[in-house]
């Protein structure tokens, strides 16, 4: 397993990493995910930890806490074996302090987690939303009282925009308190647009990517193709309403491509698809999740080798797509690529 460091800070995390939003089963949205129990989810972190992940993501939200519940059953007796990241910010309730990043909601938040995560410290704590009704000077001070009280190690965030990502950077400097090191993103093949601001932001500002839904929502698993009914198995039945959008004649011409190296390569679609994600610029890890031991070992599979540099190229052209205003102007310019030089 090869080992990155989050962002600018001191911590080296998996290129792979775990995501138990499998674990639980509950709700319209993680039932249709998963149902992982206990038993089963020390399992699926044994095949983990044998293979070199150290990272395992998981939020509050995810099932009601359940998620958090079972992975720290399955991780009993070797929490110091790896590192849990950690989500909040959702709606945990109807309350009006059940929700966002004020001072009061993310210290309940973080003694809910560790408790329901059976542990004394949080590795990375993410904000799961931008929260407009909090200065983030009130969230900053809150995390740094977090960290300073040795309950949080690093904290990020997830899904955040360009302007708030910025925005909250700045005032951990003016300030002195922790700077953000990962931004959890969706980025795939059949969805780029991390490339526009977020990822020259991360390049220029040392923030990490950790990419969740590296399979696009379930559409680069292999099984959707051009003139095919969807899978009776596939969670996109229940689940599509809730993931990002994708133009059907865009995804079958990503995945002829995706076809066509898998033949060349012996890999599968979903190994090839994670390991074009890999060799992108500020990928610290690509999360991912499974449903059972036969998912999870196909996807730990996408380490160990890379794609040649004519094969990610023909990924990225069947992948690009226009960049929305006001970045497409300029990438159609000659003199952008000298005042935007690429990331070594």
């Amino acid at each position: 397993m090869e080992y990155r460091r989050l962002g600018a800070s001191g911590l080296k995390v998996s290129a792979l990493s775990f995501g138990a939003g499998t674990f639980g089963g509950q709700g319209p949205l993680f039932g249709a995910w998963g149902n992982t129990d206990a038993k089963e989810a020390r399992r699926l972190v044994d095949i983990c930890l044998e293979a070199g992940l150290n990272l395992f993501d998981t939020a509050d939200v995810y099932s009601n806490g359940v998620s958090e519940e079972v992975l720290g059953e399955a991780i009993k007796g070797r929490r110091d074996q790896m590192l849990i990241s950690t989500k909040t910010s959702l709606p945990m309730g109807d309350g009006p302090n059940d929700a966002g990043s004020s001072r009061s909601r993310l210290i309940k938040a973080t003694d809910d987690a560790l408790r329901r995560l059976g542990t004394d410290h949080i590795d990375l704590l993410q904000l799961h939303a931008f929260d407009a009704g909090t200065p983030v000077e009130e969230v900053l001070a809150t995390l740094d009282q977090l960290v300073r009280a040795g309950k949080l190690r690093h904290v990020g965030v997830s899904n955040f925009a360009g302007w708030q990502l910025m925005k909250s950077l700045a005032a951990a400097d003016k300030h002195g308190w922790p700077r953000h090191v990962a931004h959890q993103v969706y980025y795939s093949l059949v969805g780029r647009d991390y490339e526009w601001e977020l990822m020259p932001l991360g390049i220029d500002q040392g923030v990490g990517a950790l990419v969740w839904s590296p399979l696009g929502w379930g559409r680069l698993t292999g099984k959707i193709r051009r003139g095919q009914e969807l899978p009776a198995s596939s969670r996109l039945h229940e689940t599509a309403e809730f993931g990002p959008p994708v133009e059907d004649e865009k995804l079958y011409a990503i995945v002829d491509v995706l076809d066509a190296i898998a033949q060349e390569t012996g890999k599968s679609v979903p190994q090839i698809a994670i390991n074009w994600l890999l060799q992108r610029p500020t990928v610290s890890s690509v999360i991912i999740g499974a449903r059972n031991e036969q998912q999870l070992r196909d996807n730990l599979g996408a380490v160990g080798w890379n794609l040649t540099a004519e094969q990610v190229a023909r990924l990225d052209k069947a992948s690009e797509r226009t960049a929305a205003y006001p970045y497409f102007p300029y990438h159609r310019q000659a003199g952008f690529a000298r005042l935007n030089p690429p990331a070594v």
